[in-house]
């Protein structure tokens, strides 16, 4: 079986580099790997002492960053390397502050495995929720090097825990400790014979409460909500746009509304644009306007979400009318936004769980949109009690970094 992955890994290299010439996103897969090894070569000595991340994307490397900044405070003569498979998360982190090193992560083949642990030569590595790298972590297996999975998620439809899997479980081998976000991960972890697992929950909880601790302020977004109802929509799809934009438009003149949609393509701005009958600014146009007195922000830029939710009354967060679902709900809910999604979003745990608390409301139509703003907006008490179940949902589930620093050593 090990044999049919390293043949499935080396087919795809191969028709990875044809797609690449007609796809920007797999281009940069294929090119951003090209120079990995002498990137490594030049910024990493053999008398380094480093530390090795692995993320898939951007969700993960956020999700274990309150992890790196703890390692980096405790190991600060170490190099950090971080490594990325997807481009979405390495484009947008290439030039993030905590890591000496970020690159992506060499295609999981037996030579690159062995040529970039002999590079990199980690004293510990560190894997972010899921990404297991047969190779990789038979190599790390090999060189003792101690290994952790951090905010790990075990389902019943991972080959693990298939009766083909045994190769699969083999690898596992290489973890040192798996720290899981739930119980029901660490069941499954130990069904099929591992035990040195810990519940420790989600790292992303104490990176979204950090937030709470930095300068969120953004004068321009000061200057638009003019102390008015604010709604943010964050990360949206078209689809979520057309049930936004219909709602806006007869929505009270005295609410606002920022929208940072996931997809700032000129063409796609202009068509959000298009369907809105409100006064409309885009970020890109704010220079010496006053915006005070436009209904509706467009966030044409990307980086900003985070802290414009700082700013909100309300969150509606976008894609759960898509495929994979919805995005990150954890954000807003810390600054104690009571949030409304669509109904994709049972992959996602902490969406189910706000959800079954009461503090995210799912809707499904336009007249849900409607009927569950209109309350928002005008019962006070029940605006207030879903923020605050949002709020503490945050609080409550905060500490899985310092549940794994006792035991990384």
């Amino acid at each position: 079986m090990l044999f049919l992955y390293n043949l499935v890994i080396y087919i795809a290299s191969f028709f990875l580099k044809i797609i690449a010439l007609f796809s920007p996103k797999i281009k940069l897969f294929t090119e951003g790997r090209k120079n990995v090894f002498a990137i490594l070569e030049e910024k990493i000595k053999p008398e380094d002492k480093t530390i090795w991340f692995h993320s898939a994307s951007l969700g993960e490397y956020e999700q274990g960053l309150p992890v790196i900044e703890k390692i980096k405070e405790k190991y600060p003569s170490h190099k950090i390397i971080v490594t990325f498979f997807s481009p979405s998360g390495y484009e947008v982190r290439k030039n993030n502050t905590v890591a000496d090193v970020t690159i992506y992560l060499p295609l999981d083949t037996k030579r690159n495995a062995k040529k970039f642990l002999k590079l990199a030569h980690p004293e510990l590595a560190f894997f972010i929720k899921y990404e297991f790298w047969l190779n990789y972590l038979s190599e790390l297996e090999k060189s003792k090097t101690p290994t952790y999975l951090i905010s790990g998620i075990f389902r019943d439809s991972q080959m693990f825990f298939k009766w083909y899997g045994g190769f699969y479980r083999k690898a596992l081998k290489a973890f040192t400790y798996f720290f899981v976000q739930n119980e029901s991960s660490k069941q499954k972890i130990e069904a099929i014979g591992f035990h040195n697992v810990m519940v420790s929950g989600d790292t992303r909880f104490d990176r979204v409460n950090a937030i709470l601790e930095r300068d969120n302020t953004l004068d321009f977004i000061e200057n638009f909500k003019n102390n008015q109802t604010t709604i943010i929509i964050g990360s949206s799809w078209p689809k979520d746009e057309s049930l936004v934009a219909e709602y806006i438009n007869g929505a009270p003149e005295n609410v606002k509304f920022i929208i940072a949609p996931h997809n700032i393509k000129e063409e796609q701005i202009a068509n959000l644009k298009s369907q809105i009958t409100k006064s409309v600014i885009l970020f890109s146009e704010k220079e010496n306007a006053d915006l005070s007195m436009y209904n509706v922000f467009i966030i044409d830029t990307i980086g900003l979400l985070t802290k414009i939710y700082s700013y909100g009354t309300i969150a509606y967060v976008g894609g759960g009318f898509g495929n994979p679902g919805i995005h990150n709900i954890l954000e807003p809910a810390t600054f104690g936004l009571p949030i409304v999604i669509g109904p994709n979003y049972s992959n996602f745990a902490e969406a189910v769980q706000l959800v079954a608390l009461g503090g995210c409301l799912v809707i499904s139509s336009q007249e849900e949109l409607r009927q569950n703003l209109d309350r928002l907006i005008k019962d006070k008490n029940f605006l207030n009690e879903k923020g605050q179940i949002c709020r503490s949902f945050i609080q409550e589930n905060k500490g899985a970094t310092d549940s794994i620093m006792t035991v990384v050593s």
